[in-house]
């Protein structure tokens, strides 16, 4: 009698375990996994943050480390490795200034319309905050430092314009033939095989190609320039050249992959409301206006966050093709802190690894807040 007793108090107990681990069986398979990840991350994250406040000495016997607080982030805004993180400021003139006026006064409209709107919360009044300070101190820097008469870009502004210019041009560049092999023309697989084949190549393959290619001297290209009496034209000692050149290589790199996630969208849509809209005389801008975009934004605002997050690290190219040169004019922040490691200033190099990760975080949060949240919404 006890023993029927205990089993019918077990089995209630043993399905509803049974009935909890099936409805998150998918959670804990993948719970290991995580845990590994967390680990590794945390483990660096740990790391590094202790060597971004502190400072790395040989020493006779090994090393020495020197607690210095905040200097090693203090040096990179407002000490000697300003020039060489921040840039050279130049001198704001009226235009800068009104620049500077529009900006902000934007930035404080977005503000007052979200903090009078229905929606208001505290904690994404918090998170729009953020943004809008960083963006009006991306703003004030290309100013500074582009605009601004005397002003030269740091590590920070050129891998704003790797990631800005990059990964615009990669995506229009990808859905555009995406759109066009999606059409029903002759070699379309082919087409498709062939535009996916950069995205195979190691970036240390690309950058010695498009070295080679830059060349004018002795070139592929360089009969070209012959041919059109262009005379002498040295790409690698003018920067925007240089970095324009980097840009090149990566678009070239990673256009493919814009291309086949776009692809894969495009031909997705619904060919039902394309076919109701030609029907009713609609062009081909109309159709993809009202029918393709909403059928494909969230998927392509998804596929930039990605490309977002890869293009900040950004550093194969500009090692190989130009070293960082002419000058510091192509140097990424990623190849900034790998010299700064190379040269044993650890410190220096975790705390640009720091900046990097904030910019990048409020960045992809931002485009995920209001741009793939917001993409899912149109289209439901």
């Amino acid at each position: 009698m006890a023993i029927a007793t205990s089993l019918n108090i077990s089995r209630p107990e043993e399905s509803r375990i049974a009935a909890w681990m099936e409805l998150h069986s998918g959670r804990l398979m993948v719970l290991p996994a995580v845990l590994i990840v967390l680990a590794f991350a945390l483990f660096q994250l740990i790391i590094s943050a202790y060597l971004s406040l502190i400072r790395f000495k040989l020493a006779p016997g090994g090393y020495k480390l020197t607690f210095v607080g905040f200097y090693n982030f203090q040096r990179l805004r407002f000490g000697a490795q300003q020039y060489h993180f921040l840039g050279t400021f130049g001198v704001f003139g009226p235009f800068e200034w009104a620049l500077a006026a529009l900006a902000a006064a934007t930035f404080l409209y977005w503000l007052y319309r979200y903090a009078r709107s229905p929606a208001f919360r505290p904690f994404g009044f918090v998170g729009r905050l953020i943004c809008a300070g960083t963006g009006f101190a991306v703003v004030l820097l290309i100013l500074a430092t582009v605009l601004a008469p005397g002003g030269f870009p740091g590590s920070l502004m050129t891998t704003l314009v790797y990631v800005a210019a990059g990964v615009a041009a990669q995506f229009a560049i990808g859905l555009g033939l995406a759109l066009l092999c999606a059409q029903p023309i002759r070699f379309r697989n082919w087409f498709r095989v062939i535009f996916f084949v950069p995205l195979m190549v190691t970036p240390v393959g690309i950058a010695y190609t498009f070295r080679m290619l830059a060349d004018m001297e002795k070139g592929p290209l360089s009969p070209l320039r012959f041919a059109l009496h262009l005379g002498e034209f040295a790409w690698a000692t003018d920067p925007w050249s240089a970095r324009f050149v980097v840009l090149l290589g990566d678009t070239w790199q990673w256009t493919p992959f814009m291309f086949i996630v776009m692809l894969a969208a495009v031909e997705a849509r619904p060919h039902e409301q394309i076919e109701a809209a030609r029907i009713d005389g609609a062009g081909p801008l109309q159709i993809f206006r009202h029918v393709t975009w909403p059928a494909i934004a969230p998927i392509a605002a998804t596929v930039v966050l990605i490309r977002l997050i890869e293009a900040f690290k950004i550093v194969d190219l500009p090692n190989v093709l130009t070293n960082g040169g002419p000058g510091l004019a192509t140097e990424s922040l990623t190849l900034h802190a790998f010299i700064a490691w190379r040269t044993q200033d650890l410190g220096g190099s975790a705390a640009l690894g720091y900046f990097l990760l904030f910019i990048s975080t409020v960045t992809c949060v931002s485009l995920f807040n209001f741009g793939v949240v917001r993409a899912r919404r149109y289209q439901a």
